[in-house]
């Protein structure tokens, strides 16, 4: 791997994203919808609290007049689904568009490696996704202003939203480097995001074992846990260990294609 070939290839990538209307509009649309989110659990919580003065019975029994509970935790869950949706718009071009206009085997003509264009592209888009998610750090900024939410569970739930972007992305490269359709690339990305985020609902209809197993390589489950507060190795191992093998994926990719 050579450091100064990802360094170029990387600043290259990057300037492709902010100089087309790409990156804007995808920050653009998750911002709105998450800002929608955001402001529906506030004001659900403002509702709660206002009923809750004249009758104290309001919400004790569900906890609902904890904003942790009540706004902090639904909104992470609401974000990572939001990101679901934007990140296969971000990831769909970084190799399909490249090997549909011929690019790529140009770029293959320079000294660079396999590894250099998979990592420049990777980090390039991965950084865009933390363009996207930073803004949103005017939520718990707000909540923290207004009210008094535990702070942890919030430093942990982005730790999951930023790992869990890292796993999007990989995902999202390796389905753009095994096929020239940006569209494709995109309907795949979603495919395979969904079912890793679906398997968790299936863990009800087998037995303890596989359930476990099932709930284990859910991608949802390990957010639940980050957005709760509890650093656990086993989250992070998980998701570095996704991001490793989706890369690992695009770089064979790229060199059966090369073959």
């Amino acid at each position: 791997m050579n450091i100064r070939s990802v360094g170029i290839i990387y600043r290259r990538e990057l300037g492709s994203y902010f100089n087309s209307y790409i990156a804007y509009v995808v920050i653009a649309m998750f911002l709105l919808v998450t800002g929608y989110f955001f402001y529906n659990l506030l004001a659900s919580f403002s509702v709660i609290s206002f009923q809750a003065q004249s009758n104290p019975m309001v919400g004790r029994q569900h906890n609902l007049l904890n904003i942790n509970e009540t706004v902090v935790r639904p909104l992470f869950g609401n974000i990572s689904i939001v990101m679901l949706l934007m990140t296969p718009l971000l990831t769909m071009r970084l190799i399909a568009e490249e090997r549909k206009s011929g690019t790529l085997e140009l770029l293959r003509s320079y000294p660079v490696s396999d590894i250099d264009v998979v990592l420049a592209k990777y980090f390039a888009c991965l950084t865009v996704f933390f363009a996207m998610i930073v803004p949103t750090l005017v939520y718990p900024a707000l909540l923290l202003y207004l009210g008094e939410p535990e702070v942890m569970p919030m430093v942990t739930g982005y730790l999951g939203l930023v790992l869990l972007g890292g796993t999007f992305v990989a995902i999202g490269l390796f389905t753009s480097s095994i096929t020239e359709n940006q569209i494709i690339a995109a309907s795949v990305s979603f495919a395979l995001l969904f079912c890793f985020w679906l398997l968790s609902y299936s863990s009800a209809f087998v037995s303890a074992g596989i359930g476990k197993f099932i709930s284990y390589i859910a991608i949802n489950e390990h957010l639940e846990s980050l957005a709760k507060g509890v650093v656990d190795s086993e989250d992070i191992i998980y998701y570095l260990g996704l991001i490793v093998l989706f890369i690992f994926l695009s770089l064979r990719s790229m060199e059966s294609k090369q073959w």
